[in-house]
């Protein structure tokens, strides 16, 4: 005796969902045995997506190298890292200090990653300073640090570990960058400046890298939402409906969990480019592209809207 035809779709639609969750299951193992033994360096491994990392990491059995400019902060990670982790499946981080604002220990720190374990097959550059003001209010010398962070420091560190992964022909280089660095918003100015700087030289890198099977990997994500969502006020004016739907999609950011997973997943994939970003950013870079005139006039129509103007990342 056959179904009928109403339980068709519902069980259909059940055995998809089992389908999706044991393949996501698999691929989550998957991802653990394939960085096992991997020498795997965080530059921020203090930040909120860099502990998540750190932590992904070092349950697939990489050989940690985390950096960061605080040592309490890097010890206490190493810590909570260490203390119930077995030592027949795990191995102890390696910490070094850095700082990408001090371009001139960058010799230093890239001699020092190096020491650890004599080569590197995955640099992770998740370092990122961010700067909310407007252009005629930034200064030379904020402009000039923002770029050694965003910028320079990334760039010269992938230069420092790139003699080794050429001789060996093999290394994986992932830029966690933002989507400022495919589209500038207003506010952003040297902020979108260094990631589109730091977009630019990776996607060279990438081209120039390849013949030695070397993998370049460019993460473009919306801002990263460390806070739980604000509750919703019923009594608040109601703005404009289109403004605020804009800015809805905006301030849904991306999970330091799900960034890290996505990382986790750039990595055993080996996959160039990833866009992390709800529709309207990913609908806002089709625009910037096919039809930027109208882009820039709802940009600026934007700036104009206080509500979109606070809410843009």
């Amino acid at each position: 005796m056959g179904l009928p035809s109403v339980m068709v779709l519902p069980l259909l639609i059940v055995i998809a969902a089992g389908v999706y969750y044991i393949y996501n299951e698999v691929i989550q193992f998957l991802s653990k045995t394939q960085v096992k033994n991997k020498v795997v360096v965080i530059t921020d491994a203090v930040s909120g997506v860099g502990m998540e990392c750190a932590h992904l990491f070092h349950k697939g059995g990489a050989r940690l190298i985390l950096c960061g400019p605080s040592w309490d902060k890097l010890e206490s990670l190493y810590e909570s890292l260490t203390i119930d982790a077995d030592p027949r499946e795990t191995f102890a981080p390696k910490l070094v200090i850095l700082d990408f604002s001090d371009m001139d220990s960058m010799d230093d720190v890239v001699a020092e990653v190096m020491e650890c374990y004599g080569y590197v097959d995955v640099l992770i550059c998740n370092t990122s300073m961010k700067l909310k003001a407007p252009v005629q209010s930034v200064s030379l010398e904020l402009d000039r640090n923002i770029m050694d962070i965003n910028y320079f420091g990334p760039s010269s560190l992938a230069k420092g570990v790139l003699p080794s992964m050429v001789t060996r022909r093999s290394g994986h280089i992932v830029l966690v960058n933002s989507i400022q660095g495919r589209l500038a918003v207003p506010f952003r100015s040297s902020y979108a400046a260094s990631k589109h700087a730091a977009q630019a030289f990776f996607d060279c890198l990438r081209a120039e890298v390849e013949e030695y099977g070397i993998i370049v990997s460019t993460i473009s994500h919306t801002f990263i939402n460390m806070s739980d969502p604000p509750p919703v006020e019923e009594s608040a004016p109601k703005p404009n409906a289109l403004a605020a739907f804009i800015a809805s999609q905006l301030t849904h950011g991306v999970r330091p969990s799900v960034l890290a997973n996505e990382i986790m997943q750039t990595v055993n994939r080996k996959r160039k480019e990833v866009v992390l970003a709800h529709p309207i950013p990913r609908v806002a870079l089709y625009l910037r592209s096919l039809f930027p005139p109208l882009l820039f006039a709802v940009l600026a129509a934007g700036v104009k809207d206080s509500l979109l103007a606070e809410q843009m990342q």
